[in-house]
């Protein structure tokens, strides 16, 4: 698996990267020619098309809220983390992609400044599930960007080979995309372009990701079974966070990542304990 990983990734091309950032000027055009490039503007243009999407959304509150636990990097991680085993460099691109897409995301909600929804609107007017969120953070989608991020790596991580099957599994990744950072605005925490330029960011930070892990080998160490404890570690601390998201908000998505990563857990320490006892028996 991990060899077909890297051949996949080695085949990838730099000219990847014009159509996202065709998109993103795209948005920019468009918003310029609705004069909505500040944010009051931009988000009475979207207005209608957010009632009518979290309208449309909001009538499954307990399973949007579900799906949308998806985009804490967290829960995404932890479904994932199986890999590390089996497909390490999947792993490498994933952790240069999601600290790209740190470096995207925070910088640019502090420059953008849009209210949220529950800032802009009526709260009554609008469906709101979980917390209201109010800060001055909406644009772009953080968890948009970790969805389309992650998507990324697998999408080309997994590329089929034959053509028809390729369009098949580039379009079954982007439905899910879409489905999952949609959740945002269903649950009244985003406006339909901020998970739009998300998920564009998202790709890109993805891209980005497979790039860097192919040229440098920042996190080759990954691969190498001698840092398994960290990683047992790491998961431990993980599967900590999870009971507490499980004790706090009873979702059924947490319960699914904590048994995700306790499996993960038993794997690679059971891989540990292996590699220890058969360096001590080689002495």
């Amino acid at each position: 698996m991990n060899t077909y990983i890297i051949n996949n990734y080695s085949r990838l091309k730099p000219l990847l990267f014009f159509l996202p950032v065709f998109f993103l000027v795209a948005i920019m055009l468009f918003l310029y020619s609705e004069n909505a490039l500040d944010a009051t503007q931009y988000i009475q243009i979207q207005k209608d098309s957010f009632y009518f999407i979290n309208y449309q959304l909001g009538h499954y509150p307990s399973f949007e809220y579900n799906i949308t636990q998806i985009g804490d990097a967290l829960v995404f991680l932890s479904f994932l983390s199986i890999f590390i085993i089996y497909a390490p460099k999947l792993w490498e691109a994933l952790a240069s992609g999601l600290l790209v897409s740190l470096l995207f995301s925070c910088p640019l909600k502090k420059i953008f400044s849009v209210p949220r929804p529950a800032a802009a609107f009526n709260n009554d007017s609008f469906f709101i599930v979980g917390k209201a969120l109010s800060g001055h953070n909406s644009l772009p989608s953080g968890h948009s960007i970790v969805i389309f991020t992650v998507l990324t790596v697998l999408l080309f991580a997994f590329m089929p080979q034959v053509f028809k099957m390729k369009i098949l599994w580039f379009f079954a990744i982007l439905f899910l995309g879409l489905f999952l950072a949609f959740s945002r605005v269903a649950v009244g925490a985003h406006y339909p372009l901020d998970v739009i330029t998300g998920g564009i960011i998202g790709y890109i930070s993805g891209l980005l990701g497979i790039f860097i892990s192919r040229k440098f080998k920042i996190f080759a160490w990954i691969n190498n079974k001698k840092c398994y404890p960290i990683f047992v570690v790491l998961f431990i601390i993980c599967g900590v966070c999870l009971i507490q998201k499980i004790i706090k908000e009873d979702l059924i998505i947490f319960y699914l990542a904590f048994i995700s990563l306790a499996v993960s857990l038993y794997k690679i320490t059971a891989v540990s304990l292996y590699e220890i006892t058969t360096v001590y028996a080689k002495k």
